[in-house]
């Protein structure tokens, strides 16, 4: 099973990314919980352009990712998991839960850190928020989280198939827990329990510090909760919130690729955003 996936890796990931990405775009249609504020089209031609240059940009500088760094860790006896005789299934499932709380405390960096929030601004930019929000990062910051997977694959040593899965359910998380989406309010509050909802996730695209500084986790909801993070809903409503950061409000600026590629290097960084986490009632400033 293990050497089938591995084989065809990227045909599954490609084909899982298009049927996921088809199902939530015909959800977000047939029942979108807010209404949009920039057209579709615009947005989804730019951000989705984004995606394209980082797809590209990745094969380019790392054309083994993360699949191959598992192996190479694995042929040469590096990481934690390859000093422990941990059942194959048992090792699996510990390394994608492990790996989940990487990117969790990844996450909390991006906004912790102002050069990388400066980076990280291009994503909470987004006007919208809808399936597109989840892929769209800037270049950089891209490379860097890349960086960051490799450095924890070393650490951790995890299974080849544990990174493919990982890889296949940050794909598909990022997709659903962007959902322009209404789940009902019982099955929402169940999942919590276990999974990053679109209702949970949004909250953490609000404008409002205390907000904004809040729900980090895209797959499991644990992380949160377990670290005094877990928002369970926006001050002002799903419908009535605003989605972005205060004072990036022009749509060429922060909807248009050339606007995109330009964002982290226009403006000053001020102060730590994650520290910002009282509600002042001025919202997520600029820096």
């Amino acid at each position: 099973m293990e050497t089938f996936v591995q084989t065809y890796e990227v045909g599954i990931r490609i084909g899982l990314f298009l049927g996921i990405f088809a199902v939530m775009a015909v959800w977000e249609v047939l029942a979108p919980r807010r209404l949009l504020t920039v057209a579709k089209t615009v947005r989804w031609m730019n951000n989705l352009g984004l995606v394209a240059l980082n797809t590209m940009l990745l094969r380019v500088l790392f054309p083994a990712a993360a699949v191959g760094m598992a192996a190479f860790a694995s042929e040469q006896g590096w990481g934690l998991l390859n000093y422990v005789a941990a059942p194959p299934p048992l090792a699996v499932a510990v390394a994608v839960i492990a790996m989940d709380f990487g990117i969790w405390l990844q996450h909390v960096m991006v906004h912790a850190i102002p050069v990388l929030w400066r980076l990280h601004r291009v994503h909470h930019a987004d006007l919208d928020y809808d399936l597109t929000t989840g892929a769209r990062f800037h270049p950089i910051e891209i490379i860097l989280s890349m960086l960051f997977k490799f450095v924890t694959i070393l650490v951790l040593g995890p299974p080849v198939l544990a990174v493919i899965l990982f890889e296949v359910i940050l794909n598909g998380m990022a997709m659903f827990n962007h959902g322009n989406v209404r789940l009902p309010l019982g099955l929402d509050g169940a999942l919590r329990w276990m999974l990053v909802t679109p209702d949970m996730h949004r909250v953490h695209h609000s404008v409002e510090d205390d907000e904004a500084n809040s729900n980090f986790g895209f797959n499991l909801s644990w992380w949160d909760r377990l670290f005094g993070t877990y928002r369970d809903q926006p001050r002002g409503g799903h419908e009535g919130m605003t989605i972005g950061i205060h004072g990036y409000r022009e749509p060429r600026e922060v909807s248009w690729l050339p606007g995109l590629l330009a964002l982290p290097f226009r403006g000053k960084i001020t102060g730590y955003a994650i520290n910002r986490r009282e509600w002042s009632g001025s919202g997520f400033h600029r820096g």
